[in-house]
């Protein structure tokens, strides 16, 4: 309604073995549409996997450490919701690191000369690409992502808790003497 451009952030999650993936496009990186962003994909994936190894953004790290870092209380949360683990690891992001080349060159090229009028109408659009994307038979593996994902993902991975995530956020209020 104004004209003015808004940049989008775009959330992309890939599954280890099928490489089935997921991307959604979000205003920020904050710790709302982080957490958000990942109760979309586990429902997109229809599961939970028993680990999610996470980019080491600033939401969802609290204090970098090489061994033990700290995990922000509400992703914690969320991960205890759906019972999994978080591995805050940047040196094991491999597979999401090429998904994200993947979206940039399948999705987004596809996109890149529409405008979009809202974020919804924007994921609309890459929900399509992205589920041709991984409908597509890939040529070394003579298999779909989302065939791989029903063979050999599927039966691993855990059901999604009866109700979805409900964001939160923490704050530490301090004592006053009277």
């Amino acid at each position: 309604m104004t004209g003015l451009e808004h940049r989008a952030r775009i959330f992309v999650a890939v599954l280890g073995a099928s490489n089935y993936t997921d991307a959604e496009a979000r205003w920020s990186e904050a710790l709302p549409d982080w957490i958000g962003a990942h109760v979309n994909a586990l429902a997109a994936i229809a599961g939970v996997p028993g680990a999610v190894v996470c980019d080491n953004l600033k939401p969802d790290v609290t204090a970098t450490c090489r061994y033990e870092p700290g995990i922000n209380r509400t992703y914690q949360e969320l991960a205890t919701h759906y019972d999994t683990a978080i591995l805050p690891k940047p040196r094991d992001k491999a597979k999401v690191e090429v998904g994200v080349l993947i979206i940039k060159r399948y999705v987004l090229a596809r996109l890149r000369k529409t405008r979009f009028f809202s974020l919804s109408e924007l994921n609309v659009a890459m929900r399509e690409i992205v589920t041709d994307l991984n409908a597509r038979i890939m040529r070394k593996v003579g298999v779909s992502m989302i065939e791989l994902l029903e063979t050999i993902e599927r039966p691993k991975l855990k059901g999604l808790p009866s109700e979805p995530y409900q964001y939160a956020e923490w704050i530490r209020r301090e004592r006053t003497s009277t």
